[in-house]
């Protein structure tokens, strides 16, 4: 079994930062990409950040320049620094991680945090 258990979540005001953590635990035998979603009420949930197992990144437009994904293999941890908070950006946010649970195994498995939640406002 695998778990990906999310912290750092909060209420900060405009302009703020905080840093998100996830941490994956349990049958891993490696861990391929990580990733940052998202979802506001009434909205689909969609990516924030992503990056691979050699350290390549990707980042929404809407997050672009603000926030910053990085991941520490040797924990089975990623993170998310998020600069310049803005209330847009007020959402549970979920980490994500393409997982093989064994060495046996061919094809990554999708797993998900439970989500935490980052309120922006003043």
């Amino acid at each position: 079994q695998v778990q990906l258990v999310e912290s750092g979540g909060g209420l900060v005001q405009p302009g703020g930062s905080l840093r998100l953590s996830c941490a994956a635990s349990g049958s891993i035998f490696s861990i391929n990409s990580m990733g940052w979603y998202r979802q506001a009420p009434g909205k689909q949930r969609e990516l924030v950040a992503h990056i691979s197992s050699g350290g390549n990144t990707f980042y929404a437009d809407s997050v672009k320049g603000r926030f910053t994904i990085s991941r520490d293999n040797a924990d089975n941890t990623v993170y998310l620094r998020m600069n310049r908070l803005e209330p847009e950006d007020t959402a549970a946010y979920y980490c994500t991680a393409a997982i093989l649970p064994t060495s046996r195994a061919m094809i990554p498995h999708d797993y998900w945090g439970q989500g935490t939640q980052v309120t922006v406002s003043s």
